[in-house]
């Protein structure tokens, strides 16, 4: 073997576990961020809630960093075949942690927007959804980690279970606002949470996607 090739295979091989540790920091952060921004709406807990929203900016800055270290990689190694194809993966699933911690952030400042009033229906069905939608994440990252295409593809079909309670909330609130117009801007409030949480399946569902292109080379949509 060209001594130089590996060393630079070294090299590779080293960013990219680098950039992979930080990948699952984010993921963290983003689970933390999903987890507390329910708690708080359980709670009606507005300074958890402007944590969220403050920690934000944490995940930001981390997002960047692993943005520059793929960037870097592209421009110092000039990756082909397999190796460019994890490394736009890596970068397409930071975008993705990158809106569902926004999504997150979002719940925060809708809790906050709902304050104290009294809550016109107990939570049941939006935690569960909340529930559902953390272990999509986790598994998502999981899959990717492992490079676990069948774990991409049953993570997946979570997300139907996501879309089913997130009508159920709808029907249900679009209820209660038709016999009682006093409750409309909190159920609104409400439904607005719910399509959060569906839109965070929804990208949890695409690093479940870019797995599948990882390993297989090819383009599958698990929506």
């Amino acid at each position: 073997m060209d001594t130089r090739h590996g060393d630079k295979r070294i090299v590779f091989e080293k960013q990219m576990e680098d950039l992979q540790k930080k990948l699952l920091q984010m993921g963290d952060l983003v689970e933390e961020a999903i987890a507390r921004a329910i708690e708080a709406l359980k709670k009606q807990d507005q300074t958890m809630a402007e944590k969220v929203i403050n920690n934000d900016d944490v995940i930001d800055r981390l997002e960047l960093k692993i943005e520059e270290g793929c960037l870097t990689i592209i421009a110092t190694q000039q990756p082909m075949a397999r190796d460019l194809r994890k490394v736009t993966t890596l970068f397409k699933i930071i975008i993705d942690l990158e809106r569902m911690a926004d999504y997150a952030t979002d719940i925060a400042k809708t809790v906050i927007r709902i304050g104290n009033q009294p809550l016109i229906k107990p939570l049941v069905d939006i935690p569960r959804m909340a529930n559902v939608t953390q272990l999509m994440v986790k598994e998502a990252l999981d899959a990717y980690v492992k490079e676990d295409v069948s774990l991409a593809l049953s993570m997946s079909q979570h997300d139907d279970e996501v879309d089913t309670l997130h009508k159920q909330i709808f029907r249900e609130l679009l209820t209660i606002m038709m016999e009682n117009p006093r409750t409309i801007t909190q159920a609104t409030h409400l439904l607005f949470i719910s399509r959060y949480l569906e839109r965070i399946a929804d990208h949890a569902t695409n690093i479940g996607e870019n797995v599948v292109f990882l390993v297989t080379g090819e383009q599958m949509d698990l929506n």
